[in-house]
């Protein structure tokens, strides 16, 4: 029999009361427990949430990877590249590679009656991946795209339509400034709002064959071409893999290929987020550090409240290291029970804001309209192992104190 295990549990669970410690001391330890273990889920969950949802928004705009000409030239107005059939499969063969789609792009000014834009209009073709613009889409619909003439219908963001005071079916007049000023009407056929304002107010999404002859390009000649993987976290892997099809590589007209990651097209915006793990190490930090604190005091208070019992276990021949696991079993109990308060509580929240979207927030300043949640089950199983070895370890130290005690006083000890 394990005796050490078998005492603490009639100390924790017994129901005679001269075996029950006290009650204050037991609830101050499991509280401090679940109080800080719920706050490292719910900032887990708020933290990888708001890097989901932003990294979702960067890439629903621009992919996981683009392949461009090489050129100096850093604007939305770039020159043409042909991208060959021999090299769109030798991508497509690219382990993690999902879906490849052509882009062209045309910077411009809009008008109304009222005011005007500067804007981005981004060409796209039949194999145009829809999703991430469907799931925001406000009003309308998205593109329908045909093998024939150019269409002139185009989706815009709720921010430009406010600002332009335009609402589907509505027309506008686009000028764009090549060799000489071009001017063309469009008709919108769908709203949508990201709420990611920096794309949000610069991105017109149009017919891909009128932004070519907008350009004055042949129906081949492309901006670029953009690659979706279907898994995030082997981005840079698999920008290694394309950067070696398209390095030192030439199309037709002799332009070279060029590819860069989202990481590489916006590396402020990742450094940015980057910060956001150092701020939730901070807080795991401090919520550790409290809890650890509150039950190394009801460790203590339970050492003390049990002193007559600790000398009496000495005189009949129990070694410090047996005493010593008694309570550190009781601790664990009650370590158990905090954390599955804690689980009950954080979970709880993150559940109820996930599927409500209780707490709201400016979507200007944080990109989305409501405190974004992202349950990670492996991150979550990580912290609560974190968390039990972490705060069983820290009251190894403080249960030396056991062993100062003597017996003889001990016993006498009221």
């Amino acid at each position: 029999m394990n005796l050490p295990f078998f005492i603490a549990k009639r100390i924790h669970f017994g129901s005679d009361n001269k075996l029950r410690v006290s009650k204050p001391a037991v609830r101050i330890a499991m509280w401090g427990i679940a109080i800080g273990l719920a706050v490292m889920i719910i900032t887990v969950a708020i933290v990888l949430g708001f890097k989901q949802e932003v990294r979702n928004k960067v890439v629903g705009f621009g992919s996981h990877i683009q392949i461009t000409r090489f050129d100096n030239n850093s604007t939305y107005e770039m020159r043409p590249l042909l991208i060959s059939d021999s090299m769109e499969n030798a991508l497509k063969a690219i382990q993690g590679v999902e879906h490849l789609q052509k882009f062209v792009t045309k910077a411009g000014i809009i008008k109304t009656e009222d005011d005007f834009q500067g804007v981005v209009f981004k060409g796209v073709d039949r194999q145009f991946d829809w999703k991430f613009f469907t799931q925001n889409m406000v009003d309308g619909k998205p593109l329908a795209a045909t093998d024939t003439a150019p269409s002139n219908q185009v989706v815009i963001s709720k921010k430009i339509a406010d600002i332009m005071h335009l609402k589907t079916h509505d027309s506008f007049i686009a000028y764009f400034i090549q060799d000489r000023i071009k001017a063309k009407k469009f008709v919108v056929s769908g709203i949508y709002s990201t709420n990611f304002g920096q794309y949000d107010k610069l991105f017109i999404l149009a017919d891909i064959k009128a932004v070519q002859r907008l350009n004055g390009w042949q129906p081949r000649e492309v901006s670029g071409m953009e690659i979706t993987i279907n898994d995030f976290n082997q981005l840079d892997s698999a920008g290694d893999r394309v950067y070696t099809k398209v390095a030192n590589r030439f199309d037709e007209n002799g332009a070279p290929y060029y590819s860069q990651t989202i990481k590489d097209i916006n590396p402020q915006l990742f450094a940015w987020l980057g910060l956001f793990d150092m701020n939730v190490w901070v807080i795991l930090g401090l919520m550790m550090a409290v809890s650890g604190f509150v039950m190394i005091s009801g460790l203590l208070i339970l050492i003390l409240e049990r002193t007559n019992m600790i000398g009496i276990l000495k005189a009949l021949g129990s070694t410090n290291w047996m005493i010593r696991k008694i309570f550190l079993y009781h601790s664990c109990f009650l370590i158990g029970k905090g954390m599955l308060l804690g689980n009950l509580i954080g979970l709880s929240f993150c559940l109820i804001q996930k599927y409500t979207g209780l707490i709201p927030l400016d979507a200007a300043n944080y990109y989305v309209s409501s405190v974004p949640i992202l349950l990670n089950i492996p991150s979550i199983i990580l912290l609560n192992v974190g968390v039990f070895l972490l705060s069983t370890f820290i009251l190894v130290a403080p249960s030396y104190l056991i062993t100062k005690i003597n017996p003889a006083s001990a016993i006498r000890y009221e």
